[in-house]
């Protein structure tokens, strides 16, 4: 066990600055991937970022991408390509682009959900 996880595999290197679940835990995945990344701007505020001011304060957090897999944010925008957002909607777009071409988004298919028939 590390840094408090049993199953997450971690980067060896990292130390994280807390636990990505935190106290209550992932609350029915609602703290995974994309929206960990977004709850940590405001909308309002934050607007326009840059890239680097982003990864510059949270870069060393990590991020639950699913059940067993823990990267850091630096981790997931390496590979975003945008060196500023205009708004939240870039952002998302932006990030949301570079997670799944990187294989940091997990997505189970609309037939997980539905049986398929009409």
């Amino acid at each position: 066990m590390r840094n408090g996880f049993v199953t997450a595999v971690q980067h060896g290197h990292m130390d994280w600055p807390h636990n990505p679940d935190g106290e209550r835990g992932s609350e029915g995945r609602r703290k995974y991937g994309h929206a960990v990344l977004a709850k940590k701007v405001d909308e309002a505020a934050d607007f326009p970022l840059a890239r680097e001011e982003y990864v510059e304060q949270y870069g060393d957090h990590p991020v639950r991408l699913d059940d067993d897999r823990v990267v850091s944010v630096a981790d997931i925008f390496e590979h975003v390509d945008t060196d500023e957002f205009e708004d939240f909607v870039a952002f998302h777009r932006a990030v949301g682009r570079a997670m799944r071409e990187h294989g940091h988004w997990s997505y189970e298919g609309a037939d997980q959900f539905a049986d398929g028939e009409a």
